[in-house]
């Protein structure tokens, strides 16, 4: 993932409402949303060269996602895939909170991420660069390739979009949600992070849905979740086609 907005109780009947982009090289190969055959409790995407994933949740509604942190000076060779923290969470039945100290007690073995772990009653973040657990309050929280709520302009343009959609609280939230994460228009020069790539990749990168030649917004994937059931939608875009799935899971 590249783009997690999310809303944490602050809506009248969804506990966590999730709207997220999942960025990456358009040749790297990818399963859509499902539930997986080697773990038929978990439902996500897979990453078919590390067999990891970016977002998941399972039939029990524990619920992960993960973001890579953007350092292009950082060295990633001979660390391990990211993906797999998410993977290894939803595999497991280790509390949020433990997971995420257990993670912690490794860091430098992964780049640098972002990763959120728990359920609709308890949510938690953690980042490696940062290195501190935050049990999140209710509320909307937007995290991209930087630390969780950095006012980079597709974060604060997600959180504001996120807002508006839950105090409408419409029929068609969903495609609310996903209309906010197809915007792509790129933020102004004067308001583009610094993040030690050049002006015109951060100018590329800027919008909440990407598209460059080789590298660009693969899915987006909606969760809406109360106690006792799950909705999951995720939508992939392919050169001229969008495919979407659907799930529905009672808790």
């Amino acid at each position: 993932m590249c783009l997690i907005l999310f809303a944490y109780k602050t809506h009248p009947t969804y506990k966590l409402i999730v709207a997220a982009n999942r960025d990456e090289f358009y040749g790297r190969p990818t399963a859509p949303a499902h539930f997986w055959e080697d773990q038929p409790h978990i439902l996500a995407g897979r990453d078919l060269e590390k067999m990891g994933t970016w977002m998941g949740v399972t039939a029990a509604g524990q619920f992960a996602a993960l973001t890579n942190y953007r350092d292009p000076k950082e060295i990633t060779e001979g660390k391990r895939s990211r993906g797999e923290l998410v993977a290894d969470y939803l595999k497991g039945t280790m509390q949020p909170s433990d997971y995420m100290q257990k993670i912690a007690a490794h860091r430098e073995v992964y780049p640098g991420y972002n990763m959120l772990a728990g359920d609709a009653n308890e949510l938690y973040h953690y980042s490696n660069v940062e290195n501190t657990l935050h049990k999140l309050e209710p509320g909307i929280y937007g995290v991209s390739n930087h630390l969780l709520n950095t006012d980079w302009p597709k974060v604060k343009l997600g959180k504001e979009g996120l807002t508006t959609i839950i105090n409408q609280n419409g029929e068609t939230m969903d495609e609310q949600l996903f209309a906010l994460l197809q915007q792509n228009d790129p933020a102004p020069n004067e308001i583009l992070p610094n993040t030690g790539i050049s002006m015109d990749w951060e100018r590329i990168l800027s919008p909440l849905f990407i598209k460059s030649e080789d590298y660009g917004t693969r899915s987006s994937t909606v969760l809406m979740m109360t106690d006792e059931e799950i909705f999951y939608k995720e939508r992939v875009f392919r050169k001229h086609e969008m495919n979407d799935k659907e799930f529905i899971m009672k808790l």
